[in-house]
């Protein structure tokens, strides 16, 4: 029996509009001949029907529609220990002051202070095994943030991002929007390295929580009309192509697709759309927390939403509790987090994006489990935990476990490229694709790890 290609390689089980009854091998001039297909399953179809069926097929599916990703970077380290993987059998020099409260998932329990995140568990997951075994701020930092564990303590990017890695090989989602974004300012560990200027971030620099927020450089001046802008860039370009032949190191090429980038910005209004978190409903910004991490995953919604395929949100910072990290946890930081994130993940769901959007929050290592002398937790990375919303990935779990005194894994251990590469998986992207550095030497996206297979 004749059959196409889709039969034979099993895309034809995924792919009803593929069918037994034509050679793989036709010809066109003999193809276009046919007026009705008589194979199996299709009489009386004609080329048209065909054609159409075809067509349908070709069109977004669940598994190819626009994804993007959030993430909530907890600078400085949270304690693990206090929010995600308390454990309350082990002496008060390790379990501290917290208590853990049941969620509305049967089995998993969180910290009493993170009670909104506790109502939604069923759509997050805690991935409670992570690991790696640098405790400096700046390596482990680039570690988390690109994959890669750089040799000397560095206040810049060796490797690419996570966020310039996706806006190198996705782009946005939106023409006449930025790929990738940091809120509310940029993120010191989140930029291109040799990928290049034009997959840097984005970022308005400026608090959303503030009255006066605005975005730099989004609008032109009042006095400056179009079509003067238009000359002005004609002029650039010609004076960019007077410079490219003494450029060596190849940045001419990305600032001018950066450059191309921002005019479309400024002569459009989607971006300035997207960023008006005015627009928002008073009650919606208040269910945020009206504080710069609640206004920046509101207005990381409304850039995802927009089109913009990667948020990175600096979390506040103050997550370096090495003195009273209890007080800081319980007055400050965990009731303005548990807020935000929770807000976040149930509005993303209440809008139907739960499936597109992926939520993920973690800093670059977690906490000592033995308080210290002045009642602070130190830097610890034998043990993290990873949370996870929506993204089509599986939820309402609690992934691997840590040891009686949470210091290291005891199942499941997951590395940095396991946590990363999840990330990618959601968006599409191969994570052994390859770069190649200034040197010309290749470089995968991650040199380690494979998605976590339990929430795959």
């Amino acid at each position: 029996m004749l059959e196409i290609q889709g039969v034979r390689d099993g895309s034809y089980d995924d792919n009803p509009s593929f069918a037994r009854g034509i050679a793989p091998g036709a010809s066109r001039r003999t193809f276009m001949k046919i007026g009705t297909l008589g194979g199996v399953g299709f009489a009386g179809l004609t080329l048209a029907d065909l054609l159409r069926m075809q067509a349908l097929a070709q069109e977004p599916t669940v598994a190819k529609r626009k994804k993007s990703v959030i993430l909530v970077w907890l600078a400085g380290g949270p304690s693990h220990i206090d929010m995600y993987d308390l454990k309350p059998q082990a002496p008060s020099e390790i379990r501290g002051e917290f208590r853990p409260i049941q969620t509305n998932v049967s089995g998993i329990q969180i910290s009493e202070h993170l009670p909104y995140q506790a109502r939604i568990m069923d759509k997050l997951a805690i991935v409670r095994s992570a690991y790696h075994t640098n405790a400096g701020h700046g390596m482990g930092s680039q570690w988390m943030l690109t994959g890669y564990q750089p040799t000397i303590e560095v206040n810049d990017n060796i490797y690419p991002s996570c966020g310039s890695v996706v806006a190198k090989m996705k782009g946005p989602n939106e023409p006449g929007l930025p790929a990738y974004v940091n809120l509310p300012r940029l993120l010191p560990l989140g930029k291109a390295a040799y990928l290049g200027a034009s997959y840097n971030p984005f970022s308005p620099d400026s608090d959303p929580n503030q009255d006066s927020f605005a975005v730099r450089n989004l609008k032109l001046p009042g006095q400056v009309p179009i079509a003067r802008l238009d000359r002005r860039r004609v002029l650039l370009g010609e004076l960019d192509q007077l410079r490219r032949d003494i450029d060596n190191k190849g940045d001419l090429v990305g600032l001018d697709k950066f450059y191309r980038d921002a005019m479309e910005m400024v002569t459009n209004d989607k971006a300035q759309t997207a960023f008006a978190i005015q627009k928002e409903p008073a009650s919606l910004r208040d269910n945020y927390g009206r504080n710069d991490l609640g206004q920046s995953c509101l207005l990381a919604r409304r850039l995802v939403e927009a089109g913009v395929t990667f948020v990175t949100i600096q979390a506040g910072g103050g997550w370096d509790t090495h003195g009273d990290n209890f007080k800081q946890l319980k007055d400050s930081l965990l009731p303005k987090y548990d807020q935000a994130v929770a807000a976040l993940v149930q509005d993303l769901h209440d809008r139907g994006l739960s499936q597109d959007v992926l939520v993920v929050s973690f800093g670059e290592f977690g906490r000592t489990p033995k308080i210290n002398g002045g009642a602070g937790r130190d830097h610890w990375p034998g043990a993290m935990s990873i949370l996870y919303a929506g993204g089509g990935l599986k939820m309402g779990q609690a992934v691997g476990e840590t040891n009686a005194y949470a210091e290291y894994p005891t199942s499941k251990p997951y590395s940095v490229g396991c946590v990363l590469s999840t990330i990618y998986r959601c968006l599409g992207i191969d994570h052994k694709h390859i770069f190649y550095d200034p040197a010309n030497r290749p470089l995968p996206i991650l040199n380690e790890g494979e998605p976590i297979e339990e929430l795959i």
